[in-house]
């Protein structure tokens, strides 16, 4: 009888759990579905692990607008600037064997470096914080170059800033990393990740940075054109030496697996994770970023990641043991990925639900609807409950999405709230004043800017604007 009905308990918590785990994937897959549904994203692939099993993967929309090709657990994504924590733990994989030192300077490995770069460390190009000039702003540098010509090209530019002081986003410390990893392991930068990250999911994988290129399963990534109201295969095109940076095309139940073997320390040591996911210390005492990883933290909760090309997003929570992945093929009004991220997250676990970013989300996906007559009221219900609580900067960002979408009066209406929200602050006045500039109501325009200008005094922009618009209004 006590065999009977401990079976019996052990069966109904089963069925309870069972019950409760189905309930949240519905409740994910209705999110998803609805963020789909706002943004216009042609396809979609969502992966959650929790206590090394994977508790919800699906696939969504179509791989290519052109044939119509489902999105399915072949599809291989690219996660764009993601790809940087495979680099990143490829470089603790080195640290750990004794290989190679955060302290260690660059130039210990990578030859014929400008003077100004000869003390730059590891530690530095991992943490952006190297100073050294990023290739992607100039255009003379080819795809093709290799690191050492484009090295050579980028003598002749000085130092951003002082190593070390702050974070600049940089994918020239990518590449130089590359060619350290190639320094000491004697193989190429790809094989090197290859062989000791996806081994058992070799043919899930693929490096290329050039969109153009031919790749079975590879899906495209999409930009909208405002323009045309269309999405417009990318053509993106750069060299093995972006590899490092934005370089992987990756299936879902490829990253998953990489997360797996992440969280049960198959890559790493827990005392190397540690490290790796430890504040960097900026010389200026404001920016915050761990060793090529993002840091997060809600309710007291850390949480550590990265983005690609607003289309993909990893996070992991330590603490819960649990891991999110998002990838997407693009996206029409705002890039979601860290909303999406978060909303997951709040699903499946209350006390990493961030309340400011649901709020936010919110907030923009009403004013994304074609018919948005209640964004405003929407957004008034919510600083009622957390007047404490800014918008400024997702107001703004909004109006200027409005516009490039060519909904000009609605971005007007929404740097008009800004303003009345936010009336000591200079920049949503300039907003204000190009969104009046925008629908040629210059009288409106000249007001505002000259508001701002009023604000901040330093608003070169505001200044030129005014000078502009007294030159039009005269020539009437």
């Amino acid at each position: 009888m006590k065999q009977i009905l401990l079976t019996t308990f052990v069966l109904n918590i089963y069925a309870v759990s069972f019950s409760q785990q189905a309930n949240q994937s519905k409740l994910i897959d209705n999110y998803v579905k609805e963020a789909i549904k706002v943004n216009q994203i042609p396809g979609l692939a969502i992966g959650v692990v929790k206590n090394d099993k994977v508790i919800f993967e699906q696939y969504y929309g179509t791989e290519s607008l052109e044939d119509t090709k489902k999105v399915s657990p072949s599809s291989m994504f690219r996660i764009y600037s993601t790809s940087k924590l495979m680099t990143d733990v490829g470089v603790f994989q080195l640290i750990e064997q004794g290989k190679l030192s955060l302290e260690d300077n660059v130039s210990k490995y990578v030859e014929n470096l400008p003077q100004e770069w000869q003390n730059v460390k590891v530690k530095n190009l991992l943490t952006h914080s190297s100073g050294i000039p990023d290739f992607v702003a100039f255009s003379d540098i080819l795809p093709e170059y290799s690191g050492s010509k484009t090295i050579e090209r980028l003598n002749k530019e000085k130092m951003d800033f002082k190593t070390g002081n702050e974070f600049r986003y940089n994918q020239t410390n990518y590449m130089l990393l590359s060619m350290i990893i190639e320094k000491i392991t004697g193989q190429s930068f790809e094989d090197f990740i290859l062989n000791n990250q996806f081994s058992d999911v070799k043919n899930q994988i693929v490096y290329s940075s050039n969109a153009l290129e031919k790749i079975p399963n590879r899906v495209i990534k999409y930009n909208f054109d405002s323009e045309t109201k269309k999405y417009v295969k990318s053509k993106d095109v750069e060299g093995k030496k972006a590899y490092p940076g934005n370089g992987i095309a990756i299936t879902l139940p490829a990253f998953l697996k990489w997360s797996s073997h992440l969280s049960k320390n198959d890559f790493l040591n827990q005392k190397t994770k540690d490290m790796m996911w430890q504040p960097f210390e900026y010389g200026n005492k404001k920016d915050v970023f761990a060793y090529g990883w993002e840091i997060n933290r809600v309710n007291n909760i850390s949480s550590y990641g990265f983005s690609g090309g607003n289309v993909s997003a990893f996070r992991f929570y330590p603490q819960n043991n649990m891991a999110i992945i998002m990838m997407s093929d693009g996206y029409n009004f705002f890039p979601e990925q860290y909303h999406i991220i978060n909303h997951i997250a709040s699903l499946v676990d209350k006390n990493l639900t961030d309340n400011f970013l649901l709020a936010e989300e919110s907030i923009i996906t009403e004013f994304a609807k074609s018919n948005n007559s209640n964004a405003e009221k929407n957004y008034y219900a919510i600083k009622e409950k957390h007047s404490k609580w800014n918008f400024e900067d997702t107001l703004n960002n909004i109006g200027y999405i409005l516009m490039r979408n060519s909904r000009f009066n609605e971005a007007v209406k929404v740097f008009a709230l800004n303003t009345k929200e936010n009336p000591q602050s200079a920049n949503a006045f300039d907003s204000l004043g190009e969104g009046y500039f925008s629908i040629k109501n210059y009288t409106l325009a000249l007001e505002n800017y000259k508001k701002s200008l009023a604000l901040n005094p330093e608003n070169t922009n505001a200044e030129n604007m005014i000078n502009k618009i007294q030159d039009l209004i005269k020539k009437k």
